[in-house]
């Protein structure tokens, strides 16, 4: 394999804007770890009272992140995560207005390998979500397993990350005075294995419980489409029925998390390494569905506000997927 390297004339802040996305990719796949090693390590030196004392932290601060987290505005407004913004670059872009005395769910589609649209859209101000949303506070729901990583926790609290349960979710949708949007990948992990770029596969067919807690508590839902989302890796092939899908099928199962085989870019050179591709996103925010509030929703009820959905959301890619120089034999596949 014929390796290209980087030109060292490369302009300093490009230089800066891979490095925050190789920070952001690090923290995602070590960070949890490398912070769960130094908490138990420090145990064993003279500074075991820093551990002793976030130990004793973490006990009573154990059920924040259900109670909506603790985000940092410092922190969401970090420089690197515009760096990393800019490196795609991330573009977010709305197509309705969303009030601020309303509470509201949205969907956001696809998962990607590692949900880069996700993170700078709603957890850092970087693409400019409050300008473009003013009034509304946006919380991302992120596998409860993450949040159980000393020092880690706090890391994805800072940025608005919630545990994806329905404690959880009902605690932000249940707030009166309205102005949060809980933003749900709703593909999860196991979407993350279809990720391959030029597919539009979403694994929503049967996923119904964000409908059924939207009824159950009157929130509007928003499906929100992100272009791009799953060109930024390749991916190992697995289709369904192969060797390796039975084994990550399994993997998740045991674990929780799924465990695409992705590369992308390296570092210094271009053709191999896990650093994602210079390849642009767009999530595209749609309109507001109105959901009558039901408290125990039948089975039909929850039938007919998951197929709107499937509706809006298959009218949101179709009316953009041009611009973003999708083909237009392409569509939508739900499994």
């Amino acid at each position: 394999m014929k390796v290209e390297f980087a030109p060292w004339s490369v302009p300093l802040q490009r230089r800066l804007q891979t490095a925050s996305v190789a920070q952001w990719v690090f923290s995602f796949l070590c960070l949890a770890q490398c912070c769960t090693v130094a908490f138990i390590a420090l145990f064993f030196t003279r500074f075991w009272l820093v551990s002793a004392l976030y130990a004793a932290w973490w006990l009573i601060d154990r059920e924040k992140p259900r109670k909506g987290g603790r985000r940092i505005q410092f922190f969401r407004n970090g420089i690197i995560w515009r760096y990393m913004k800019d490196y795609f670059p991330v573009t977010l872009m709305k197509t309705a207005e969303l009030d601020p005395q309303q509470n509201y769910l949205l969907g956001f589609h696809p998962h990607g390998v590692l949900a880069v649209g996700a993170f700078i859209n709603f957890c850092t101000e970087a693409s400019g979500f409050s300008t473009l949303f003013p009034g509304i506070t946006p919380h991302l729901m992120m596998l409860s397993l993450w949040f159980r990583f000393p020092f880690f926790r706090d890391y994805l609290m800072s940025g608005g990350l919630i545990p994806s349960d329905k404690e959880s979710a009902s605690y932000v949708l249940q707030k009166p005075e309205g102005g949060n949007l809980l933003a749900i990948i709703v593909g999860g992990a196991q979407e993350a294995l279809d990720a391959h770029p030029g597919s539009f596969t979403l694994l929503l067919k049967n996923r119904k419980g964000f409908v059924r807690l939207a009824i159950q508590r009157g929130t509007p839902l928003v499906p929100a489409f992100s272009f791009g989302e799953n060109n930024v890796f390749d991916q190992v092939k697995n289709p369904k029925g192969s060797w390796l899908r039975r084994i990550q099928y399994s993997l998740q199962q045991i674990m929780g998390i799924s465990l695409p085989l992705f590369h992308a870019r390296g570092i210094f050179q271009y053709s191999f390494g896990l650093i994602p591709y210079r390849r642009p996103i767009c999530t595209v925010v749609g309109k507001p569905i109105p959901v009558q509030k039901r408290h125990k929703p039948s089975e039909e009820e929850v039938d007919q506000v998951h197929q709107k959905y499937l509706n809006e959301l298959s009218s949101l890619f179709e009316k953009h997927k041009a611009k973003y120089n999708i083909p237009e034999e392409s569509h939508l596949e739900f499994i």
